[in-house]
Formats: structure tokens, C-alpha cells, sequence
């Protein structure tokens, strides 16, 4: 032993063995790492909502926040004004709801601009709002429904041109900052550049009312694309056909994309005529798929529409899904956005609306739902992909609400639900539906029809998913984030 201390590689060689002994030892009975948990983003209840009504003149408007004990705590508000710059004074008493769960409704008189709807807090989450005219006589006659929208950076709106009917574009920006828009138009010709620009600034507190013929007087179909360099606006468009032949708004419809689902088209008889644009630069042919109450396939001789390179098409869907509720399922190599016209019955003849949706994953409001007199109201529900499970409940303005009801959809089927108030509860109501936990995809619509002697009156509104829940995206502490 000696020997080997006085060797100096032996002393090496202990010490090397003592070490090793103690890394053993620290090695094995160091505590475990701790997992690194990857940040998710976190649903939030929607806490803020700024929604315009477009041009509410002469209309019933409809604001409902649904109650729901999960998400409506604390204090809230919803406030309906005119339109204003951040430095007008307000020019009237406003409109404050203050309690979820109570469906406000209003006629507005004649005259005056949009109507901005703001809600925060309690108000917030869920809230929805609409507004609806009816006319009996003259170049208006017909029922015209539109959900009043929020203020975006892009908007898309599908169906008849300015050749073929009286298209007025409604702008608004209730924003503290000016919105710089433009427009393009996509016709059966292709893209439509007006000579007169295709450009407008709207002011804070602004509003403009603009006649697409002004823009593009040729087109008798078309798309048409609102968007914002800067700023957003809530933009909307009504579609006038002339005396006899209707009037409505058209919905905004979802961006462009390989797969539109078009839902929520009533079962009356009727034309129903399709619309399809590609705004991009290659020709394609769409497929077409109905999904009706006895099953989802292809129609005959109606399997397909080609569509150009930055064009419109349009094909007439009336001897294939006329006098049945239905969906419309279109797939494309390209994105594709797609809308479709409902024309009513009778000598006077009224048209509906609807387009491209998506499905309500996180729940749907509709504000303005009635059974008055002859009218009626319709909730058309599909299942394109999968079975699906709704809830539906309805949210009277007067009386004790019914009890919610429970709708079975099996895959690639469509359902028709006619709504009804209890017996008791007067005046219009909103409707709620909610998909339930396991639920496929539900697309849908609400219709509403009134029976008159020289024709049906009709309007329609695809459902839009609800105001609800906000995907917070995750944030980490990071050392490396500098501020300039």
C-alpha cells in the first residue's frame, strides 16, 4: 500500500476511483427531472363585443346574450347607439341591457344609420344580434334579415351582380382608428376593376353606402371580396331584384377554401340557384354533394360545376334539392366561396339568402326567430361528416322559456325543425343550439317564411358560431425578449 501511495499514477488512480465512487452515488439518487409541460392556449369567455347593425331603418332589431351560469358572472352591459365619431356627442338617449337571458327587441323608426351594439362583461359572451324588415308592397316587398357583424379585416359575399339587381354596399367603422378598403369584384367574366378605383377610407365613426353598379355595372354574378389595408369595418350587402321579384341580404360567407359546406336551405318549394367563384388563378372543377334527409350523394347530372381561373358560375339546383331541407357539401383542388339564392312561391315572388358556414363546434345564437300570424320559423340542421347531437333551446321575449330539446342528426343527413314558443309566451324569440360533448360537425340555418296571397315572403340566415370562447394563446417567460 505504501508503495502504491508513494507511486504517483497510483495516487492518481485512487483518486480517480474515489471520484467515480462519489459520481455513482450523487447519480443515483439525484432527484428526477421535472417534465417540461408545453404551454396550451386557454378558452376564455368572450369579455368584449362590437357588433353593427348595418341600416336598421324601418326593421325590427333583436339583441339576446343567452344565459348560461358557466360563463355569465360578474357585471355587464349592452349598449345600443348610433353610429358617432370618438368626438361627437352622443345624439340620443342609448339603449342599455344589463341582464343575459332576455331577448330585447325594438322596431326602429325610419330614418338614421347603423346601430352599434357594444357589450362587455357578462353581456358578452354569447351575444348576438339581427335585424329584420318587412315589406308588403313596392320594390322592397319581401322580408330582408341580416345578422349585424363584426367589424373584420376581410369579408366575402356571394350571389346575384349588378346587372341582375340593385347591390348596395353598407360600410361602418365603430373603431377609434380609420379602416382603408378595398373592393374586388369576381364575375362570370372574371375579375371586375372599376375605372373608378376600388378604394374608400372610412373615418372613424364613419358610415358609406355604396352601388356596386358604380363599381362593376356588368356583372349578373359575382363575388365580391371587402378588405382592409388598415384598420376594420363591418360590411354588409343588400340585393334589391325589383318589383315582384324579392329582397334580402346576402350573409357573409367563409373565406375561401378546398371544402365549403353551404347549410341551412329550407324545404319549400322554390328555385334554388348556386354560386361559385375562384379567386385564384387556376381553372377547377367543383364537386357537389346534397345531404338531405335521406341521405347525402351526388345529384344527377349535377355532379360538378367548372369554374375559371377568377371568375363566377352559377347553376340552377332547383329540380335537385328544391322542396327539400338540405346542405351542400363542394370540394375543389382550389378555394373556392360559395353561396346560393332561395326564391319563394307565388305570383310575387321573394328571395332568401345563404352561403358558405362553419360548423357551430362552440354553439349558435340566432336573435330573431318568430311564429307571428302566418309566420314561420325553420332551423335546418346537417350532419355532412359525422352523427351529431344538438341541443336546442329557445329564449322567448315574453313568458317562461320551454324546456330544451334534444335533436339526434345521423351522419350525412339534414334535419328540419319547425320553432315554435309555448303556448302563453307572445312575441318573437331566440334561438340556441348547442352541439353536445362527442358531437360531429353540425352545419345549419334559420328560415323564416310568412304565407301571403300574391306570394311567399321569406328571408334566411346560415348559423354563425357564437360569440362564446377566446383561444388565449400561451405565453413563457423568455430572457431573450428585448424591448427596443
Amino acid at each position: 500500500m505504501r508503495r502504491l501511495i508513494e507511486n504517483r499514477f497510483g495516487l492518481l488512480a485512487l483518486v480517480l476511483v474515489a471520484l467515480g465512487a462519489l459520481y455513482g452515488v450523487a447519480f443515483v439518487s439525484r432527484p428526477a427531472p421535472a417534465a417540461q409541460v408545453r404551454p396550451q392556449a386557454v378558452k376564455a369567455p368572450v369579455e368584449s363585443v362590437t357588433a353593427v347593425c348595418p341600416a336598421p331603418s324601418g326593421s325590427r332589431v333583436s339583441v339576446v346574450t343567452p344565459a348560461d351560469q358557466q360563463q355569465n358572472r360578474g357585471q355587464g352591459s349592452a349598449t345600443l347607439s348610433a353610429i358617432k365619431a370618438p368626438e361627437e356627442k352622443s345624439g340620443g338617449k342609448a339603449d342599455v341591457i344589463d341582464r343575459p337571458g332576455l331577448l330585447w327587441q325594438r322596431e326602429i323608426a325610419p330614418g338614421g344609420g347603423p346601430l352599434v351594439v357594444d357589450a362587455t362583461g357578462s353581456m358578452a359572451a354569447g351575444l348576438e344580434s339581427a335585424q329584420t324588415a318587412r315589406e308588403t308592397s313596392g320594390a322592397q316587398r319581401g322580408l330582408a334579415g341580416v345578422r349585424c357583424v363584426e367589424p373584420g379585416a376581410e369579408s366575402w359575399f356571394v350571389g346575384p351582380g349588378p346587372a341582375a339587381a340593385e347591390m348596395t354596399l353598407y360600410l361602418a367603422n365603430p373603431d377609434s382608428a380609420p379602416a382603408n378598403v378595398s373592393f374586388m369584384v369576381y364575375s362570370g367574366e372574371g375579375p371586375v376593376l372599376s375605372e373608378r378605383g376600388n378604394g374608400v377610407v372610412v373615418k372613424p365613426g364613419q358610415h358609406r353606402v355604396i352601388r356596386l353598379r358604380d363599381l362593376a355595372p356588368s356583372p349578373l354574378i359575382m363575388a365580391l371580396q371587402v378588405s382592409t389595408r388598415s384598420g376594420r369595418v363591418a360590411a354588409a350587402v343588400k340585393a334589391v331584384l325589383g318589383e315582384g321579384r324579392g329582397v334580402d341580404w346576402l350573409p357573409v360567407a367563409t373565406a375561401p377554401a378546398t371544402r365549403v359546406v353551404v347549410p341551412g336551405i329550407p324545404g319549400t318549394a322554390g328555385q334554388r340557384e348556386l354560386y361559385v367563384a375562384t379567386p385564384g388563378d387556376r381553372d377547377t372543377v367543383v364537386r357537389i354533394r346534397a345531404v338531405l334527409e335521406d341521405g347525402s350523394y351526388a345529384l344527377k347530372n349535377k355532379e360538378t360545376i367548372e369554374v375559371p381561373a377568377g371568375s363566377a358560375a352559377s347553376l340552377d339546383l332547383s329540380t335537385g334539392i328544391g322542396g327539400q331541407p338540405a346542405a351542400l357539401v363542394l370540394e375543389s383542388d382550389v378555394p373556392i366561396v360559395a353561396g346560393l339564392k332561395i326564391t319563394g312561391t307565388g305570383t310575387r315572388q321573394d328571395v332568401a339568402f345563404t352561403a358558405g358556414a362553419a360548423s357551430v363546434d362552440l354553439g349558435s345564437v340566432v336573435a330573431d326567430g318568430r311564429a307571428e300570424g302566418k309566420q314561420t320559423s325553420w332551423l335546418v340542421l346537417s350532419a355532412p361528416f359525422a352523427a351529431a347531437t344538438v341541443e336546442v333551446r329557445l329564449v322567448p321575449s315574453k313568458g317562461a322559456a320551454p324546456a330544451p330539446v334534444e335533436v339526434k342528426l345521423p351522419a350525412g343527413r339534414t334535419k328540419e325543425l319547425r320553432l315554435a314558443p309555448p303556448k302563453g309566451s307572445k312575441g318573437g324569440f331566440s334561438v340556441v343550439v348547442r352541439p353536445m360533448p362527442g358531437s360531429g360537425p353540425v352545419y345549419g340555418g334559420r328560415a323564416l317564411d310568412e304565407t301571403a296571397k300574391d306570394g311567399q315572403l321569406v328571408t334566411a340566415q346560415p348559423l354563425a358560431m357564437a360569440r362564446t370562447w377566446a383561444l388565449v394563446p400561451p405565453t413563457v417567460d423568455s430572457p431573450g425578449a428585448v424591448l427596443p
